[in-house]
């Protein structure tokens, strides 16, 4: 019993549509419930709909916390990733999503939090409180963070640059970065599309990185990204 500890949550006495857009919401038994039918009828559709091939899922930590990286050209890319983790992590998966696109609406905000389980990242305005949070819920509580550093969705299909948020998480942390590349996202929903064509998906992942020696200031943060975006592409140039 010495050992027995009452933690407070982080979103207590938060109004419902304030907690679906707080980086700090916790889960319950509806969401949850609610998160697990949702990705295992996303998963079906993935592989029967896109033929999702996921490559190398061997490099994937079998718990978090860890960080998984990727190009982002398509509203289907958090899809294919979620679908490459076991059920086991599904439930501690976190897509960190644009809140400008994501949680500016009700029902959009409550779709976001009941089925993608997402946590906002405000593209503009996004302060260092919230970014030490979603820091400190990556290394205190073993989630894994799903996470485009790009910020946006290619409107090309190439691959831009990374953003410093991804080494604002991490950079001096021993929480693993697992870089991936998809292929046939950008064919199937390409930004502007409204329905996704039947194209295949590949999910190619690589080998886990960690930055504990990393300085947590803004050389730090842009050397992560800098690092992670070229592990990507060597990822892409693998296909």
């Amino acid at each position: 019993m010495d050992d027995w500890r009452y933690d407070r949550a982080g979103d207590l006495g938060l109004p419902t549509s304030k907690r679906f857009g707080s980086v700090q919401r916790e889960g319950g038994l509806v969401s949850s419930t609610t998160r697990h039918l949702w990705w295992a009828a996303a998963s079906v559709y993935a592989t029967v709909w896109h033929r999702l091939t996921v490559v190398d899922r061997s490099f994937l930590p079998r718990e978090g916390p860890f960080v998984m990286v990727a190009n982002h050209c398509s509203h289907l890319d958090t899809l294919a990733m979620a679908a490459a983790l076991p059920m086991g992590l599904r439930e501690h998966a976190f897509p960190i999503a644009a809140g400008d696109t994501f949680f500016q609406t009700t029902l959009r905000r409550s779709f976001s939090a009941l089925m993608l389980n997402a946590l906002p990242m405000w593209r503009r305005g996004c302060g260092r409180h919230a970014v030490e949070t979603l820091r400190r819920r990556l290394t205190e509580e073993g989630c894994v963070f799903v996470l485009f550093p790009e910020g946006t969705r290619s409107r090309d299909g190439r691959l831009g640059p990374f953003k410093p948020g991804l080494g604002m998480l991490v950079a001096g942390t021993s929480v693993p970065v697992v870089p991936c590349h998809l292929t046939g996202a950008f064919e199937a929903l390409p930004p502007g599309r409204t329905w996704p064509r039947p194209a295949s998906i590949t999910l190619r992942i690589g080998a886990s990185q960690t930055f504990p020696d990393t300085d947590n200031a803004r050389s730090g943060w842009d050397h992560v990204a800098g690092v992670v975006r070229e592990r990507v592409v060597n990822l892409a140039g693998a296909d």
